[in-house]
Formats: structure tokens, C-alpha cells, sequence
């Protein structure tokens, strides 16, 4: 995602596959399509050996945000909205909320047609706030 949060990169693996594991092709193609792209914020569980790859390898700064143990009240992490909210944009689509897809290449290509028409309905000039989730009417 950009920091917008629309989507630039997408990979649909099996769930036996560990994240850590999916990010080495995942940010290969981000890097294959986006030469520009320098800063890449990722959750805490992509810390370690990762970043060292991401840097000598894609020349890519893998920015881990952390959040802090000894809290015990909720605390927004940095960028981690951003996210949230991209997700919840890809449920309107009634597609991908449920498993229709048999081969992760065509989940794949859901995930960026519906990011496609959320890009394409901005555009177009429809509603700003098409894909934010609207407050009830007062009865």
C-alpha cells in the first residue's frame, strides 16, 4: 500500500505459509514494479533477518512499527490506520469476503480489480465517501 493506502503490490499464498516467508517475494515484486519506492512500513512480526535482505537486496528500508508491551490501554500504532482502513475498503467488495476464489493468482486479481474501481469511482468524480462506512440515518 501507499500511504494512502491504496494498494501496490499484492500476493495471496496458502495459510500454511508464514509472513515472514511471503514478504521475500511480495517486496521483489514491489520492487520490480515500483523502482521508486524507498520506505516500506511492516508490523512487528516482519522484524529480524528481513530487514537486513530488504536493504542489501532491493536497496529498500524496511521500517518496523512496534507497539510498546508495557501498556495496557489501547494506543494507536503509527501508519497501522492506514492499513485498517484499506482492509475494510476491499470488504465492501463481495467478493472477497467470502472464499470464491479456487487459485490465489485470480484472489490476486480480485483484490486489485476492487482496489481499481474504488481508484476509478474517485476519479469519475462519484461519491468521495462511496467506500467509508456512513453513519446510521436517525430513525
Amino acid at each position: 500500500m501507499d500511504c494512502l493506502g491504496l494498494v501496490l503490490a499484492v500476493l495471496v499464498t496458502a495459510a500454511s505459509v508464514q509472513d515472514l516467508d511471503a514478504a521475500v517475494p511480495l517486496l521483489a515484486r514491489l520492487r520490480e514494479l515500483y523502482f521508486s519506492v524507498r520506505l516500506v512500513w511492516a508490523d512487528g512480526g516482519y522484524a529480524g533477518s528481513l530487514v537486513a535482505w530488504a536493504r542489501i537486496k532491493l536497496r529498500l528500508t524496511l521500517d518496523i512499527v512496534r507497539r510498546t508491551d508495557d501498556t495496557t490501554e489501547f494506543v494507536v500504532l503509527p501508519r497501522r490506520r492506514v492499513v485498517e482502513r484499506t482492509l475494510s475498503w476491499l470488504m465492501r467488495s463481495r467478493r472477497l469476503v467470502r472464499d470464491f476464489e479456487m487459485l490465489p493468482v485470480m484472489h490476486e486479481a480480485m483484490v486489485l480489480w476492487s482496489m481499481t474501481m474504488l481508484m476509478t469511482g474517485r476519479l469519475a468524480g462519484r461519491c468521495r465517501d462511496a467506500f467509508i462506512p456512513r453513519q446510521p440515518m436517525p430513525s
